[in-house]
């Protein structure tokens, strides 16, 4: 195994070199936005657990008592042993937030978007992607056989442009994208999409990953402009602002029944465990119930924003792009000697050129703490030059 060693100390070699080297760093979450690293304490602005509920009393109690009644783990796949009854109630749960008729959860986002698109889309068919969009997206369409086409990201007029070229050579057409942009944190054109995807007769496919608990009073992306968008396939996460773990399909109940019957992540693929699918139902009670609460988020990052003179904020995610990915690790460090967490995004997350600082806030986090955070980059960052 010499050959293996080698090859991959040289290519670790190269990414150091590049300052695009990954390691883990061991993090103890305490309450709310805190966490323990390295034996300090500091404030994370760098959690996607946007409403804080992952240590919720109430989430982690519906957790603790789902696991002491159907045990820690589901035993087999969906379709063999490991359909729990909780499974039901959060289906129906999403439903009802979403205003769809059914939905399908699977193990992860990342597995429902690489199991939803190839179940949908074959090689006879297009498929247009945000140029921005998830990795797990582009797995996905990778996965299908289809056709792709890179859109350029959030601009309609470009999708339009890419269907009348292309639409008469296709059987079925989706086109895909976030409803929030993860490392950017805009919001797509969701009414320019849906017409567009209504006038070709196309499927309009989001990633609610980032919207979803949020955006639209908790009820997602889709939910946040004057009228909902009409987006035939709502697809979306359970471990950010859920605070949880899974991820999900709300659509029509023929496109679910299809799903479960076809898609190969849900199918060969162990199911959720019941303690993780009891908190994600709680969690989904808890944002309905108090909208105001699922706002929070938004509000502060426009506090930041509005400190800093930057853009102001359409959801809890604000990048601060540096350049190079040396100049957002010394940002990052420095940030993290005055006790905030907040990590460097480096390519191939982003494109070469756009390393940055990416903050994201939470609920919890103080109106105090998040102007100490902008004076610090105010000062130290931007004043400095980094």
């Amino acid at each position: 195994m010499e050959s293996l060693d080698a090859f991959a100390r040289a290519k670790l070699a190269a990414l150091e070199q590049r300052s695009l080297r990954r390691t883990l760093a061991e993090t103890t979450r305490l309450e709310g936005p805190w966490v323990e690293r390295d034996g300090r304490r500091l404030l994370s602005f760098c959690c996607n657990d946007y409403l804080n509920l992952s240590m919720h009393p109430t989430v982690v109690a519906a957790s603790v008592e789902a696991t002491r009644q159907y045990g820690v783990g589901a035993g087999g796949s969906r379709l063999v042993t490991g359909n729990h009854p909780l499974y039901g109630a959060l289906e129906a749960r999403l439903a009802r937030l979403k205003g769809t008729e059914d939905a399908c959860v699977f193990g992860s986002g990342y597995l429902a978007n690489t199991g939803i698109i190839p179940a949908l889309a074959g090689k006879d068919d297009l498929l247009l992607v945000d140029e921005l969009a998830h990795a797990c997206i582009w797995t996905g369409v990778a996965l299908s056989g289809g056709t792709i086409l890179r859109i350029r990201h959030n601009d309609a007029a470009h999708a339009a442009d890419l269907l009348e070229g292309a639409r008469a050579r296709h059987r079925h057409v989706v086109i895909l994208t976030e409803t929030v942009f993860s490392m950017d944190g805009d919001l797509a054109p969701l009414a320019e999409l849906a017409a567009l995807a209504e006038r070709h007769d196309a499927w309009l496919m989001t990633d609610d990953a980032h919207g979803i608990g949020v955006l639209g009073g908790g009820r997602g992306g889709v939910h946040a402009g004057e009228r909902p968008a009409q987006v035939p396939l709502q697809m979306g996460t359970l471990s950010k602002a859920i605070g949880a773990y899974g991820g999900y399909l709300c659509a029509s109940r023929p496109v679910i029944d299809l799903i479960r019957t076809r898609a190969r992540t849900l199918i060969y693929a162990t199911g959720l465990p019941p303690g993780t699918v009891a908190a994600a139902i709680a969690a989904l009670d808890l944002i309905a119930a108090d909208p105001a609460y699922a706002a929070l988020p938004v509000r502060k990052a426009r506090l930041f924003t509005r400190l800093l003179g930057l853009p102001e904020a359409a959801s809890p995610i604000v990048p601060l792009i540096l350049g190079e990915a040396p100049a957002a690790l010394a940002a990052s460090r420095l940030l993290a000697e005055a006790g905030f967490l907040v990590s460097a995004i480096r390519p191939p997350t982003v494109p070469e050129g756009t390393s940055r600082l990416r903050f994201t806030f939470t609920a919890q986090h103080s109106d105090e703490a998040i102007t100490r955070l902008a004076d610090l980059v105010r000062e130290r960052i931007l004043g400095a030059g980094i």
